[in-house]
């Protein structure tokens, strides 16, 4: 039998595309960043001398194969209600398309030995 992965352990996320359910690019180009700068206060506490705006972990924008897209972690659903929901129907609104879907992490370009 194959190992699996607890259900807890699975990241919970969806990726908003940057293109409508017609099949249209969304506009303006830089929207995905729009969106994340005005996330960017949900975030775990990260203050002190080196605190600088960053996006938050649970809505980051990321390039899908050409397609400027929002990655939105599940999590925000728990932590502001709110928010979770202005991102949500931000894709509503907008008609875009919206993928169940989990990032993977990037395969390691060396093995453990360094090689």
């Amino acid at each position: 039998m194959a190992d699996t992965i607890p259900p807890a352990n699975l990241a919970r996320e969806f990726f908003i595309l940057g293109v409508t359910t017609d099949g249209k690019q969304f506009r303006p180009s830089d929207w995905s960043d729009r969106l994340c700068g005005v996330m960017s206060c949900f975030r775990p506490e990260s203050g002190g001398r080196n605190a600088h705006l960053q996006y938050s972990p649970y809505v980051r924008p990321i390039l899908l194969n050409g397609i400027r897209s929002v990655v939105v972690n599940e999590d925000l659903r728990e932590i502001e209600p709110l928010a979770y929901h202005f991102v949500v129907n931000f894709a509503k609104d907008n008609n875009l398309q919206v993928v169940d879907a989990c990032l993977l992490p990037e395969p390691s370009t060396t093995d453990k030995s360094g090689v």
